[in-house]
Order: structure tokens, then C-alpha cells, then sequence
């Protein structure tokens, strides 16, 4: 198998990731209404965790290894944050707010860019970071749809459609990335930053928050689950 195509299989998986979360919540219907309550926010945990982990593990020691500069790493990473910030106000001021679909597409996007970047470097963590983008859709495109098919007058069929229409979106960007990163590892390494301080902005600006439930202590627990995922997938790609 070809590195072209590879790129495409790994990419479509993740974004594929994300029509079947919507999926899993078009079907989901649990009883009673307090363990439907908790499995959702157990869910948004995981989601969170993945995303830690993904930031922890991947996404920042590789850009600090690619940019090579530690002040500018932590500036590009700053910038990442107010940046994600920045949107949220602006979509805020629209009365646009989705969180959780928000944080889906502002991570999705960045991290198929520099996932096509990571392969284009021959980097060795490209096939777990391709891993961390799926398993992290997943979740996410579960709680986007719940959050979007709340909205009135909304349509659970254009709202799959537009998750199935996103998933194909991935290969699209990730096919950028190898071709425009493949000489040039400080950007790809700015770009990965940038995610990750948007990522962490958005973990605790709506991720945490939504997961957590008063006299609840399973959904936390989803997060260290996400997280021992990482963990997991790491110790594989590096062993």
C-alpha cells in the first residue's frame, strides 16, 4: 500500500468517526432518564480525555520537536488558545454558541492538516495520531448531533448529512498536509501548536463543564478513560 493511499484510508476513518457518532445518538434512547443523563455526560468525558491525550502525547512534543524554538513554541501555542477564544466570542455575539459541535469542527479540521503533515515527515506517531482523531470524532460527533438536533425546527437526516459530508472533508485537508508540509516541518510543527492551544481552551471551556454532574462521579471518569486510551495507543506505536 502506497503512502497516497494510506493517507486517504487513516483520514477517512477518522472523519468517518464522526457521522457514526451522530449515528449512535439518532439511535440512542436509554431508560431511565437519570442513566440517559449520565451516559451522555460519561460520553463528553471521554470525549475530553481523548483530547488530552492527543494534545499531551502527540500533538505538542511533536510541534515543539518540529519548530525548535521554545519561545515561539509557547507564543504559537498561546495563539491557538486566544484564537479558539476569539471564535467562540464571535460565534457568541451571533448567538451561534454549539460547544460541542464547535469544538468538533475546530479540532477536526487543524488536526487532518497536520496528520497529512505527519506522514509527509515519515513521523512515527502519524498512525496514533490518526487513531486519536477517530476516537476522539466518535464521541464528539455523538454529543454534536444531540446538541444540534435540539435546536427547533432542526432535521436529523440534513444534520447526518452534513457529519457525513465533514467526514469526507478530512481526506481533502489531509491531502494538503502532505503536500504543502512535506518541506517544511516548522510550519507543520506551528500548526500542530496552534490546535493544541485551541484544543486545550476548549477542553475547559466547554468540554469539562458539560461532563461534570452534582452527585454524579461515574462521568469523570470517562475522561481518565479517554486519557489511559492514549496512553495505551502510545506505549503500541513506540514499543
Amino acid at each position: 500500500m502506497n503512502e497516497l493511499t494510506l493517507i486517504l484510508l487513516l483520514t477517512l476513518f477518522a472523519g468517518a468517526c464522526i457521522p457514526l457518532g451522530g449515528l449512535l445518538g439518532y439511535f440512542e434512547s436509554i431508560r431511565p432518564r437519570w442513566l440517559e443523563n449520565e451516559l451522555r455526560h460519561a460520553i463528553i468525558a471521554f470525549g475530553g480525555g481523548i483530547l488530552v491525550a492527543a494534545v499531551a502525547l502527540v500533538l505538542v512534543p511533536e510541534g515543539k520537536e518540529y519548530v525548535q524554538h521554545d519561545l515561539g513554541s509557547v507564543l504559537i501555542f498561546l495563539a491557538g488558545g486566544v484564537f479558539f477564544f476569539m471564535m467562540e466570542r464571535f460565534l457568541g455575539l451571533k448567538r451561534r454558541e454549539k460547544p460541542q459541535f464547535t469544538a468538533m469542527l475546530l479540532d477536526y479540521l487543524p488536526e487532518s492538516l497536520a496528520l497529512g503533515g505527519a506522514f509527509a515527515l515519515g513521523s512515527p506517531t502519524a498512525p496514533l495520531l490518526a487513531l486519536f482523531i477517530g476516537l476522539q470524532n466518535l464521541p464528539e460527533g455523538f454529543n454534536a448531533y444531540r446538541e444540534l438536533v435540539a435546536q427547533p425546527g432542526s432535521s436529523k437526516r440534513k444534520i447526518l448529512g452534513f457529519m457525513l459530508l465533514l467526514a469526507l472533508l478530512g481526506p481533502i485537508i489531509g491531502l494538503l498536509g502532505y503536500t504543502y508540509f512535506a518541506e517544511s516541518e516548522a510550519l507543520l510543527g506551528a500548526v500542530m501548536l496552534f490546535a493544541s492551544g485551541g484544543i486545550l481552551y476548549l477542553i475547559f471551556q466547554d468540554i469539562a463543564p458539560q461532563s461534570r454532574m452534582q452527585h454524579h462521579w461515574a462521568p469523570p471518569l470517562g475522561a481518565v478513560l479517554g486519557f489511559c486510551l492514549g496512553l495505551l495507543g502510545q506505549s503500541l506505536v513506540t514499543s
